[in-house]
């Protein structure tokens, strides 16, 4: 003799538990790729980051460098300049006492 047959309301039953058993499965596997996922994100968050800090370093470094250069460039500039007031001042300078001692004296 052959197992009763279900009635249709457990043949239901079991469609819903089956079902239910699938959508179990099936919820683990997307858990785990969301948390994959976010897993991924985090760590490219974190190389980006980080890529992103070497990257603002040596702009800052090469930047300063630059920036270093030409203040060097106006030092050697602005020394020549002087040095060019000091020589002029030096060339005109007995002539330069002279008019200011004639003043003085009066002649």
């Amino acid at each position: 003799m052959g197992e009763p047959e279900k009635t249709l309301l457990q043949q239901i039953r079991e469609k819903e538990q089956e079902y239910a058993k699938k959508n179990e499965i099936i919820k683990k596997e997307t858990d785990a790729a969301i948390a994959s996922a976010q897993n991924e994100a985090e760590s490219l968050l974190c190389t980006a980051e980080s890529a992103g800090k070497t990257e603002a370093e040596q702009r800052y470094w090469q930047e300063k460098g630059k920036i270093e250069t030409e203040i060097g460039g106006i030092k050697h500039q602005a020394a020549a300049e002087r040095d060019m007031a000091a020589a002029r001042g030096e060339k005109n300078l007995s002539r330069a006492v002279e008019t200011i001692t004639g003043y003085v004296t009066m002649e």
